[in-house]
């Protein structure tokens, strides 16, 4: 609901008819909100923008015409907009939805496969009402990597795990850049769909000096490395041993999500004990809330991201609730607070 108490406003573009007339079905179901234009290609996009005054616009990342970032970044510059993208499920579409995400898009949903409408409505729908009010956030700076050298950075060992959601692409780009090329050894898990994990594992592993890929089912965690849990069908979890190592498991979503951050946290509590550090960055709702919780019970470090510098002050909330965060800290200062923690005294 917008901020007067109003049904949302939402503008659809795409230029598939079909796809428009599916999504404002969708929409539409939720008496919350209000499609009020849709929109072939960008430039009749802004015409209905323009008429209509959105709330949130929902924008295909392939168009034609204009390509829908170069559409997004004069949105963001002449009219910012919250904009949640609609990407398809291949490598070109899950580069340009991260790329979106880096410029400033509220957040992204891949375009429903067969049989996958429903859930593909309710997701969406959650995302233009939690985009639905908020100020449109500039776009993620370029940032380079840590500029601290090495010698002056050595891991104590401990496993860092990080979960986020809504607006997780531009914290963690924040908080990862930041790491030396010897960071701490480092978990993640973030909630998107499958093909965009791994075009943002990438896409971290240009941008920081740790390397970045996809979790795969047995690799060592070991410093300077960092690991994304790949969305779909798995699980990240951490196992015990020296070193300790990924395992991907296959089993029911949690809170909503696979992977989720409740799963990853409860892992790492029960394998590492104290000898971790967790932190809950941006999103909505509550996964990893209760895992923080268990970490910080078995002795591990705990930190939330503070609500000022949060696009999406839920999961760090919840998490902040029930006493599972010791602190929270400013995304600017998340690195700083990480690498302090886990340095060899």
């Amino acid at each position: 609901m917008s901020p007067a108490g109003r049904a949302a406003r939402v503008v659809v573009v795409d230029d598939s008819a079909s796809v428009r007339a599916l999504i404002r079905a969708l929409l539409e179901r939720d008496p919350a909100i209000e499609v009020v234009g849709e929109a072939g290609d960008p430039y009749e996009a802004r015409e209905a923008i323009k008429a209509s005054n959105p709330d949130v616009v929902t924008l295909d990342v392939e168009m034609p015409k204009m390509n829908g970032l170069d559409f997004l970044d004069r949105l963001m510059r002449l009219r910012p907009t919250p904009v949640v993208m609609v990407s398809s499920l291949t490598a070109q579409g899950a580069d340009a939805a991260v790329a979106a995400l880096e410029r400033g898009a509220f957040d992204c949903i891949g375009k429903p496969g067969c049989g996958e409408q429903e859930a593909f409505g309710a997701a969406l729908a959650a995302k233009v009402k939690a985009a639905a009010g908020r100020r449109p956030r500039p776009a993620a700076p370029r940032r380079l990597a840590a500029a601290q050298p090495e010698r002056l950075y050595r891991s104590d060992g401990r496993v860092v795990a990080i979960g986020a959601s809504t607006g997780g692409v531009e914290a963690l780009i924040a908080v990862l850049s930041q790491f030396p090329d010897n960071g701490p050894p480092t978990v993640v898990a973030q909630h998107m769909p499958e093909a965009f994990t791994r075009s943002f594992a990438r896409r971290l592993d240009r941008l920081c000096r740790p390397a970045v890929s996809e979790a795969h089912d047995g690799a060592p965690i070991e410093p300077g490395r960092v690991y994304l849990a790949p969305g779909g069908e798995a699980h990240l979890v951490v196992a015990p041993g020296a070193p300790p190592r990924c395992r991907l498991v296959r089993s029911a979503p949690v809170n909503g999500h696979r992977p989720s951050v409740d799963a990853l946290f409860h892992s790492i509590a029960e394998a590492m004990g104290a000898h971790a550090l967790g932190a809950i960055l941006t999103g909505m709702g509550r996964d990893g809330a209760q895992g923080l919780l268990a970490m910080r019970r078995a002795g591990a470090a705990t930190l939330g991201q503070s609500e000022s510098s949060c696009l999406i002050y839920g999961m760090p909330k919840a998490a902040c609730e029930i006493g599972a965060t010791q602190r929270q800290v400013s995304l600017s200062m998340m690195a700083a607070e990480i690498l302090r923690a886990t340095a060899a005294r």
